[in-house]
């Protein structure tokens, strides 16, 4: 009997542990299992647009610091639904509808337009009567209008793209990747639909949406981003994270490691290398530039335990592809930084 409890309690442990390091595969690498996060502007919640390298949908914005409003928000500048309109005064309607309608009865009646028309004295004081009378509705008019009149207030919002406060006494980083750059001389352009080659102001493609000109040294930055972040994170380098994301997405990110931190393993990511990318759309508002990129990349992905640094999942002899689209956002023409990363 209690070799049959303990070997129960041996099944049951084992398959706990099954179960963390399960999760632990499920998030591994940078933002896998998210589906989406981050934020791509006033697109974040709006698709990117299908490209060669991605032709399937992208995964939906699912953690985000802009509030998703649904399709109905009504944006700064026009009209909201459904608004009342203040009544307006005419010839036929509200105060002079009805005092000629009583006038009219008036004359109906045989009493006058205002007590009887006899003679041509009548027929001036009645003029002066109505004249007087067509002067009060016009001021009474005018003031109504003034007063049911909506006044418009300017509209605006503002962003807040803060995360977590940024580590501090960070020490500076060294140009060695665990994956290496593997094709960065010829830049993201190479890869991305035959784009190498052409200068930075490059014309912009038929079917793409591009509204800035993405260059080959944009391109060449997007590359760029996506190893030095697989590298960081595989080395847990929190003050690299905060120089190469939006503050949104490293505090993101840093969650990430801290959670893994919590489980005791270490997620090591080696042999990063872009296989294919092609620019989905990029855009401007304002003063800040995004760009969404589809990229197809290789990279080895183990879950280390860290204490005694055995692989508790994974393959390190085994390189994996994933298709991803990743929304770099630059500043007031500074360095581009990842935004948002989405599943495709």
């Amino acid at each position: 009997m209690m070799n049959l409890a303990s070997r129960r309690s041996r099944v049951m442990i084992a398959l706990a542990a099954a179960l963390v390091f399960a999760g632990s595969a499920a998030e591994a690498r940078v933002g896998r299992g998210s589906g989406g996060f981050g934020s791509r502007g006033a697109r974040t919640y709006t698709p990117p647009p299908a490209t060669r390298t991605a032709p399937e949908a992208a995964a939906p914005i699912q953690r985000s610091q802009i509030p998703n409003q649904g399709p109905n928000v009504t944006r700064p500048g026009t009209p909201a639904p459904n608004v009342a309109q203040p009544r307006r005064f005419g010839f036929g309607t509200g105060l002079m509808a009805g005092l000629f309608g009583a006038g009219l009865l008036g004359l109906l009646f045989g009493n006058g337009f205002f007590g009887g028309l006899g003679g041509l004295a009548s027929i001036l004081g009645l003029l002066l009567q109505v004249g007087l009378v067509v002067l009060l509705v016009s001021f009474a008019m005018k003031w109504f209008r003034r007063r049911q009149e909506p006044s418009y207030a300017g509209q605006g919002y503002a962003r807040n793209m803060g995360g977590s406060v940024p580590p501090t006494g960070g020490q500076p980083m060294g140009d060695g990747l665990s994956g290496g750059l593997g094709g960065l001389g010829a830049g993201l352009g190479g890869a991305m639909g035959g784009l190498g080659g052409r200068s930075q102001q490059s014309q912009a493609r038929p079917g793409v949406r591009d509204e800035i000109g993405i260059g080959e040294r944009d391109y060449a930055e997007f590359e760029r981003g996506l190893v030095e972040m697989q590298d960081a994170y595989s080395r847990e380098d929190v003050a690299k994270l905060w120089m190469i994301a939006t503050p949104e997405m490293a505090g993101y990110i840093q969650e990430e490691l801290n959670d893994n931190t919590a489980r005791g393993v270490v997620n090591k990511l080696s042999n990063v290398r872009l296989n294919q990318g092609d620019l989905s759309e990029a855009w401007r508002e304002g003063a800040t530039d995004y760009a969404t990129v589809a990229m197809r990349f290789g990279i080895t992905d183990v879950m280390v335990d860290r204490a005694s640094g055995r692989v508790v999942e994974g393959d390190p002899n085994k390189v994996e592809e994933a298709t991803e689209l990743w929304t770099f956002r630059r500043d007031q023409g500074g360095p581009w930084k990842v935004s948002a990363i989405q599943q495709a």
